[in-house]
């Protein structure tokens, strides 16, 4: 039986899996996948809804439990049993129902499989405008910054009127020589003293953070009823299923009835549908008019391999690869096929220069507008080996976005707050890598700062230092246990008042900002949390630290750096060893790698034998550590069966007793979602110990774990509060969200056992990781790291796999990523020393 864990991504010419589930989506039969799926999964809906069962014991006397450390050399390796290849993966089966089984961090999937009842009533507006979601004004956030980016990259190309880009005071005096030179104004009157400005009032004072509520808001409205019943007529009529009206048509729009006859394959558009799904609704539209070698066929198919392939994690894909992929997929002309998806403008080519390993990337051609084409008129360059890229017009605006906000970030001077002297003094009240890091911040307008978990007092005492300065800094972590982390450190949460102070005094003029100074990704973006934005829309701040910066994809990058002011300073915090992100790219590696900034790299090792042990999973090493008190216990298992005994065991009874860890304060960790081990079993097992109950609301009850998804790749760990007419009560992070009737079974799931994607950013007291027979396949360096790191006074692994832990640690790194970060950043920016 199978985990059926995270699709790992081999090589782009191998079969391509849909990736991640979708919501809405699933199928348990688990089919060989087809699109390149990459160790950080990027976006698996089914992220933020674990379900499963759990066993084990910490190794407290109770059968099979081995000393701390890993089996011994020699022992075995088993062969999981019908373990799950590299493209294999949760694949979609009938658009509509459950999820696929791989693990992901993406947007969360139905909750309670299995479980009757759902909250009574709907959301009621009590007269007044829905207020709006996080996850939704995230999205609204994010289409703003996307049409700014669109009207920056237009003005680019247009021609620049004399003094058009100035502005400021720059642009006064330009408007006032004019008004001279034209006799409009006398010179005495436009260039006399002129009036003081206004002193810039005192920040006030952050107001508390306010619920995240979860209803739908009140915004543009769906499609229309009859657009919807037209739909699903014709959908009908396809024998597809019918459940699929309403996304369909609100991705088609008011025409959807007429564009689904005229190109039945555009119903791969939808989340979730597969190639085979849309043959077949395409056979029962067009009949004997249907053919493999349609054109319309092709560029659908075309357009779905590059959306799995981003899911993946891959911003684009190379030509070779995207054509291989085609001929499997039935195509008979992969390049005509490619050519027509161009020609239509439904994807972008790129030519980048291949370079010898080591070197740096050469510029990159191609792109908007364009097919690739080198430049005729360099002839040197056309003797270049180059590598043709076909890429979603999407990620390659937002790759682009990117890599020009950083180079505007690297080549400008940083805002003047504070003398040299200043910053001197802040970093010899420093001590170690983090005086380095607040002298690199000093003079540069980007930084990059590595290291484990405790190297995150170092930015805590960058940010300290920055406030004492006067600086508007900031922290941002991707998620709320990220951003509670860091809160913890000293300095990482409220700034220090100064010595002598009045703490209850009003903030005096030009102070920096008083209040929580860490805060979550989205809630920054969106303006929910931090400071919010100035009078040009860009973010009020002179510093901000990222945290967790692995997890950052290339749009979230885009929007961050894009919102920017002038003159801030952006440090990019993490632990490169951990999983990539959910979504497209790998911006902090690619960084890494490119050297355009500084980087400093901490030198604080996390203590005790977990810090060990973690540490040297990190260089590919798995060694035996000694744990006195018990802080890594093997539990060897046979099969799956007994892998969920021993975790519900463990998290139940052993790990409170022997630990004094109690069960609320203990995660399970598992490769996937399905199978009998996964993520689903051992949910189930664990409700049926920890919190039983009817289910009544929607699979759950109050009291019950859960992990709640807002977004795509993003995973809130939560509990139920309640359940009435507004939908499901949760407690998440210690923030109520109130989850409507309709979107808790595509975004809620049980949430005592987790993938370790969706535990990114999280640390808990104690950590049950679950690695069945057959989860073999999916285990890499980054996983087990990943997984084993979340552990800070226990790790309990309940193992069958033998020495394919091991073998997984030294031998299988992070999978590769196709990407064009570095490529875009090698003319903008010169290599730093």
């Amino acid at each position: 039986m199978s985990t059926e864990p995270e699709p790992t991504s081999e090589d782009p010419t191998a079969t391509v899996d849909a990736g991640p589930e979708t919501p809405g989506t699933a199928d348990e039969a688990g089919r060989t996948a087809d699109v390149p799926v990459s160790d950080a999964h990027a976006g698996d809906a089914d992220a933020g809804r674990p379900v499963g069962e759990g066993a084990g014991d910490a190794g407290t006397g109770d059968r099979g439990a081995a000393s701390a450390g890993v089996p011994a050399a020699g022992a075995a390796p088993v062969a999981g049993e019908g373990a799950t290849g590299p493209a294999d993966g949760g694949v979609v089966g009938d658009a509509g129902s459950a999820g696929s089984d791989v693990e992901s961090s993406g947007p969360g999937d139905s909750g309670g499989e299995g479980a009757s009842g759902s909250p009574a009533g709907s959301v009621e507006g009590g007269g007044e405008a829905a207020q709006v979601s996080e996850a939704e004004a995230e999205l609204a956030a994010q289409q703003v910054e996307r049409e700014r980016i669109a009207r920056r990259k237009a003005e680019k190309q247009g021609p620049i009127d004399a003094g058009g880009k100035l502005s400021g005071t720059a642009a006064d005096l330009l408007a006032a020589v004019r008004a001279v030179e034209s006799g409009e104004k006398p010179a005495a009157t436009v260039f006399g003293d002129p009036t003081p400005a206004p002193r810039r009032p005192a920040p006030e004072t952050a107001p508390p953070p306010r619920p995240v509520r979860a209803e739908q808001a009140a915004g543009p409205a769906g499609p229309a009823p009859e657009t919807v019943q037209a739909v699903r007529r014709v959908l009908a009529e396809g024998g597809a299923p019918e459940t699929l009206a309403p996304q369909t048509a609100a991705l088609l729009g008011e025409g959807a009835e007429e564009a689904l006859r005229a190109d039945p394959w555009q119903l791969l558009r939808v989340g979730g549908v597969r190639p085979e799904q849309a043959d077949g609704f395409a056979r029962a539209l067009l009949g004997a008019a249907c053919g493999p070698d349609d054109e319309r066929r092709g560029r659908a198919v075309t357009v779905w391999l590059l959306e799995q392939a981003a899911l993946a994690g891959h911003t684009a894909l190379e030509l070779p690869r995207l054509t291989d992929t085609l001929a499997q997929r039935g195509v008979p002309d992969p390049d005509a096929a490619v050519q027509s998806t161009l020609a239509e403008g439904e994807a972008l080519a790129f030519q980048d220069a291949v370079e010898e390993p080591g070197a740096r990337p050469g510029p990159a051609s191609g792109g908007a507008g364009g097919t690739g084409a080198p430049d005729e008129d360099e002839d040197e360059d056309e003797e270049r080996p180059v590598r043709v890229l076909i890429g979603l017009e999407r990620f390659a605006l937002a790759e682009e976005s990117l890599a020009d906000g950083l180079a505007r970030l690297v080549n400008s001077a940083p805002k003047q707050d504070g003398s040299a002297a200043d910053w001197e003094r802040a970093a010899d009240s420093a001590q170690g890598a983090a005086a380095d890091l607040i002298r690199a911040v000093a003079g540069h307008g980007l930084v990059l700062h590595t290291g484990g978990e405790a190297s995150l007092a170092e930015p805590a005492a960058l940010l300290r230092a920055a406030r004492e300065l006067g600086l508007r800094a900031w922290a941002a972590a991707p998620g709320p246990l990220g951003r509670d982390r860091f809160a913890a450190q000293p300095g990482g949460g409220t700034p220090p008042a100064a010595p002598g102070s009045d703490p209850t005094a009003p903030a005096p003029e030009g102070s920096a900002p008083v209040g929580p100074a860490a805060v979550t990704l989205a809630g920054l973006l969106a303006g929910t949390e931090g400071p919010g934005r100035d009078a040009d829309g860009a973010l009020d701040l002179d510093l901000l630290v990222v945290l967790d910066a692995p997890q950052l994809d290339v749009e979230a990058g885009a929007l961050l750096v894009e919102s920017l002011p002038d003159g801030a300073r952006l440090v990019l915090a993490g632990d490169p060893a951990v999983l990539w992100s959910a979504g497209p790219g790998r911006v902090f590696a690619d960084l890494l790698a490119a050297r355009v900034c500084p980087q400093v790299a901490s030198r604080r090792p996390d203590p005790g034998p977990l810090g060990e042990l973690v540490s040297g999973i990190g260089i590919g090493e798995l060694t035996q550590v000694d744990a006195p008190g018990k802080e890594v216990v093997i539990v060897p298992v046979r099969d799956a069966g007994e892998a969920v005994h021993r975790t519900v065991q463990l998290v139940a009874d052993s790990v409170p007793r022997a630990i004094g860890v109690p069960a609320e304060d203990t995660q399970v960790i598992t490769p996937g979602h399905g199978g009998a081990a996964g993520t689903r079993a051992l949910n189930a097992a664990l409700k049926q110990r920890l919190n039983p109950g009817p289910g009544r609301f929607g699979g759950f009850d109050p009291g019950d774990r859960v992990a709640y998804s807002p977004g795509p790749g993003r995973t809130l760990p939560g509990r139920v509060v309640k359940a009435d007419a507004e939908g499901l009560h949760l407690s998440c992070a210690g923030e109520t969200v109130v989850v409507p009737q309709e979107r808790v079974e595509r975004s809620v799931r049980h949430g005592w056992a987790l993938t370790a994607h969706q535990a990114v950013g999280g640390r808990w007291p104690a950590v049950v990781v679950v690695l069945p027979g057959d989860a073999a396949q999916a285990l890499s360096r980054p996983w087990i790291y990943t997984a084993f790191g979340r552990a800070v006074r226990h790790l309990s692994v309940v193992q069958g796999v033998e020495q394919a832990l091991p073998r997984a640690v030294a031998e299988v790194p992070a999978k590769p990523r196709t990407t064009r970060l570095p490529v875009l950043l090698a003319p903008q920016v010169p290599v730093a020393d």
